[in-house]
């Protein structure tokens, strides 16, 4: 544990984290009232988004299809004028606080979505649930243990009510204990590799996953 806090604060030193950023758009990854309000907007016009303050997959997929209606660039940003058409007047400055290597990893991870499973896999050309998730993180410099138990006892834990993009959420699947892991995306989703689907984005509350959630882990 030590060594991994004396790599995280290393990494702090390059990024803006817990202080106010300034940026032209909202996008996956971003959190609070703003990103509820919009979303309780798509919502109000019938897009299947939960107003929860978390910019996921589902509102990255709402905003596209609201975009595509309006015939604008359907890049599931909110700027400037995606904003103005939803909300009806104009984007104010978008000054928040946010974690940049959450917005890091979230984005690494959704470049392999398709790639297959591979038992023991570590690269882009074929992965296993912990390689993946070491593979996305150490992008991002940050480096976690190579297999999903011993990753499970990183960080601190997290309630499921309190669980934020980028953090770790672990299952029991075909071993007691921490089998299976992947990375938090927001709206309940999160990205893995399974021995099914590769690289996915899944529901944290469908069947299968719900049943075998054991707990999740921040370590950033």
């Amino acid at each position: 544990m030590g060594k991994f806090m004396r790599i995280f604060a290393l990494s702090m030193m390059f990024v803006c984290v817990f202080s106010v950023c300034n940026a032209t758009a909202f996008r996956m990854g971003d959190q609070g009232s703003e990103v509820a309000e919009i979303q309780g907007q798509l919502a109000n016009l019938g897009y299947d988004v939960a107003a929860d303050g978390d910019f996921g997959p589902a509102t990255v997929e709402a905003v596209k299809m609201f975009q595509s209606n309006q015939g604008l660039d359907a890049d599931g940003l909110v700027g400037p004028s995606t904003y103005s058409a939803l909300m009806g007047r104009e984007m104010p400055q978008v000054s928040r606080s946010f974690n940049s290597i959450s917005r890091r990893i979230i984005a690494n991870s959704m470049n392999y979505i398709g790639v297959p499973y591979v038992f023991g896999g570590t690269s882009p050309s074929g992965f296993d649930c912990s390689g993946y998730v070491r593979y996305v993180f150490a992008n991002a410099g940050i480096y976690l243990p190579r297999t999903a138990d011993a990753q499970y006892e990183v960080g601190m834990p997290v309630s499921r009510g309190e669980l934020i993009p980028g953090d770790l959420v672990f299952f029991s699947t075909y071993d007691y204990g921490a089998s299976h892991v992947g990375i938090y995306l927001g709206d309940g989703s999160f990205i893995n590799a399974s021995s099914s689907r590769g690289v996915a984005v899944d529901s944290l509350y469908s069947g299968y996953w719900g049943s075998c959630y054991i707990g999740a882990r921040r370590v950033i």
